[in-house]
């Protein structure tokens, strides 16, 4: 089975929000709507207090409550693991968005431009009409994975195969893998790495994981 995952490393993440701003240019989300979003937190009590930046988005959960409440079955699991949304079934009723406790879904009731109402070129030559009055998140750029994949390229480690945030991330804070591959990036990082899952204790096995510190040694052997 395979199992793609996103791995953030917390020591390298700078929050210059530039996988943001690539997530944005090639998903051709409206102003307002951001598949990956940074969160600038602090952590600790003064005066020991640092600054956290935690990518989000869609976990992509192996358990997703956002697919048990859909009527239609719009939204579904891969065989890759990986959560999508058929948008020829989904009627915009929103109880994907209610449910998902990562707050990692959006709506967008009409279309809307940078600039007025009136779409600069690129917008026009980009526009999608079926994501319009729809649910709609972060897919982990599964089109261009498939297309990778079926070239022969490995995904995560071939950047024709690799989420746009991944590809673009200057300090390689992001990894995108197969978890089910003992020889994956991202199966040797966790092997290797302290960290944890967002909101674990809701049973959602999410597919987003968040490194913090290295294992040590005795952890190793």
């Amino acid at each position: 089975m395979t199992r793609y995952v996103m791995v953030a490393d917390l020591r390298r993440c700078i929050g210059c929000q530039t996988c943001t701003a690539a997530c944005k240019q090639a998903n051709s989300t409206p102003p307002g709507v951001q598949w990956r979003r940074v969160v600038d937190i602090e952590v600790g009590e003064y005066p020991n207090v640092n600054r956290v930046f935690l990518p989000t988005g869609c976990q992509h959960c192996a358990n997703p409550p956002c697919e048990e409440v859909c009527p239609t079955k719009a939204t579904f699991k891969k065989d890759d693991g990986t959560v999508q949304i058929d948008y020829d079934l989904c009627i915009g009723c929103a109880y994907c968005a209610v449910a998902c406790p990562y707050d990692a879904r959006f709506k967008v009731e009409k279309p809307n431009y940078a600039y007025g109402d009136t779409p600069m070129p690129h917008e026009a030559i980009r526009a999608d009409e079926a994501t319009i009055g729809v649910a709609q998140k972060c897919t982990f750029c599964n089109d261009v994975v498939e297309a990778g994949v079926a070239n022969g390229h490995k995904a995560g480690e071939h950047s024709e195969a690799t989420p746009a945030c991944v590809n673009s991330c200057i300090t390689g804070a992001l990894t995108f893998g197969d978890k089910e591959d003992p020889d994956s990036q991202v199966s040797q990082l966790l092997e290797k790495s302290e960290h944890f899952r967002m909101h674990e204790e809701l049973g959602t096995d999410p597919g987003f994981y968040y490194i913090w510190d290295k294992k040590s040694m005795e952890d190793l052997l």
